[in-house]
C-alpha cells in the first residue's frame, strides 16, 4: 500500500501545472487545464515561490489575503512592497523602493494648473508639433439628462500626456437638456455650459488628434502615427463622446485582467489608484484631470514590468508552437509541465508589449 501511495502521489506530481501548481490525477487533465488556462510570463508571479496568479488582486491574496502561503506571507511582510507586490532585497531596500513606488497626490498641483489655465478651457491641441506625445489619456465627467437625470451627458474632457501636462481640457456643452448638473461630484454649474464647446466639435477634434492624421482603418500599435489611448471605462466615455477608436490602441484601466478582481469583474479606479499607487481620489469634487493622472500612472507601472520577452506573444500570432501543434494530445502528453508553459501564451495584450513598439 505504501509503494502504491508513493507512486500515486509521484504521479499527481508529474502532472503539476508548472504555472499556478494545480495538481491533477491525470495528464490529460493538465493538458486540458493548459488549453484553457493561457498561462504565460505574462501573469503576476509571486516573488517568492514564482505562482503564477490570474491577477494582482490574487497575488495579493496569495500574500497578504485571510489564507495566505504562510513562507510567503512572512517573506512579503519583511521585504515585500505593497504596492507593486515585488520582492526587495533587504528590509533596506524595501523601505526605499516603497518610498519611491508610491505616489503623491495630484490636488496641489491641480490647482496650480488650474490657476494657470486662467481656469478656461485649453480648447486647442498642437497635433502637428514633433514632441507632440504617442501616449495620452483621457477622461470626461457626467451632467445628467432625461426626466431624471440619469442619463449620462458629457460635459468635461479631460487629455493629459505622460508627464501629466494637459494637452486639452474643455468643458462641453451636451447635445440635450441637462437636468442634473450632479455638482457635488462633477463641481459643474448651468455657467460653465452656458458658452462650452458644442459636443460635435469636441468629438471632431479629439477623434483628429487621436488619429494624429492618420486614417482609421491605417492605424496599428506598431510603426504608426496613431496614438495609444488610455483610461478608465473608456467604453463608456467614448460612448458619450459618440466617437470611435479601434480597440488596439485603447488600453483600459477597468478591463485590463492582471487590473481586474478575482471574480473578474472590474476595480474602481478610486481602488486601483489606492492599493497600486498609494494615494487617494474622488475625495470630493471629481476632476477629469485627477482621473487622466491616476489611469496614466497605473498605465506605466504596468508598461514596464519586466517579463520575458517572446517572439511570438499572444495565441493569435500564426507562427506560435502552440498553434503548430494545435496542443495535440499525443504529442502534449510527452511534454513536462516546465515545456507546456514555455509554449502558452496570455490571452490577453500585455502592456509591456507597449515598450518595445
Amino acid at each position: 500500500m505504501d509503494y502504491r501511495s508513493s507512486m500515486e502521489s509521484s504521479e499527481t506530481l508529474r502532472n503539476k501545472c508548472a504555472a499556478c501548481y494545480r495538481q491533477f490525477n491525470k495528464m490529460e487533465h493538465l493538458v486540458e487545464h493548459m488549453k484553457i488556462s493561457y498561462h504565460s510570463g505574462h501573469e503576476p508571479t509571486c516573488g517568492v515561490c514564482k505562482k503564477h496568479c490570474r491577477s494582482f488582486e490574487s497575488l495579493r491574496e496569495h500574500l497578504i489575503g485571510p489564507l495566505p502561503k504562510q513562507e510567503c506571507k512572512n517573506i512579503f511582510s519583511l521585504r515585500g512592497c505593497r504596492f507593486c507586490m515585488m520582492i526587495l532585497e533587504s528590509p533596506n531596500a524595501r523601505r526605499i523602493h516603497q518610498e519611491r513606488c508610491q505616489f503623491s497626490s495630484v490636488n496641489a498641483g491641480l490647482t496650480t494648473r488650474m490657476a494657470s489655465l486662467g481656469l478656461r478651457d485649453k480648447a486647442m491641441i498642437d497635433y502637428t508639433s514633433s514632441r507632440s506625445p504617442k501616449v495620452v489619456a483621457l477622461s470626461c465627467k457626467m451632467v445628467g439628462g432625461g426626466s431624471d437625470g440619469s442619463l449620462d451627458l458629457c460635459a468635461r474632457v479631460c487629455i493629459t500626456d505622460e508627464s501629466d501636462n494637459i494637452v486639452f481640457h474643455t468643458y462641453v456643452k451636451p447635445s440635450m437638456v441637462v437636468t442634473n448638473y450632479r455638482y457635488e461630484t462633477t463641481g459643474i454649474r448651468p455657467e460653465n455650459l452656458r458658452d462650452a464647446m458644442p459636443l460635435k466639435y469636441a468629438q471632431r477634434k479629439i477623434q483628429e488628434f487621436l488619429c494624429n492624421g492618420e486614417p482609421m482603418w491605417k492605424i496599428r500599435p506598431r510603426g504608426g502615427k496613431g496614438r495609444i489611448l488610455v483610461g478608465h471605462g473608456l467604453d463608456h466615455d467614448l460612448d458619450r463622446l459618440q466617437l470611435e477608436y479601434p480597440s488596439s490602441m485603447i488600453r483600459d484601466t477597468a478591463k485590463y485582467p492582471p487590473l481586474m478582481k478575482t471574480s473578474k469583474l472590474s476595480n474602481s479606479l478610486k481602488y486601483l489608484t489606492q492599493a497600486y499607487l498609494g494615494y487617494d481620489i474622488h475625495v470630493g469634487i471629481q476632476d477629469p484631470y485627477e482621473d487622466c493622472v491616476a489611469t496614466m500612472r497605473l498605465y506605466t507601472r504596468m508598461r514596464y514590468q519586466r517579463h520575458k520577452i517572446e517572439a511570438y506573444p499572444l495565441p493569435a500570432d500564426v507562427q506560435n508552437r502552440s498553434n503548430q501543434v494545435s496542443w495535440r494530445q499525443s504529442e502534449v502528453e510527452r511534454m513536462s509541465p516546465n515545456e507546456m508553459l514555455s509554449i502558452s501564451r496570455s490571452d490577453y495584450y500585455c502592456w509591456c508589449l507597449d515598450s518595445l513598439a
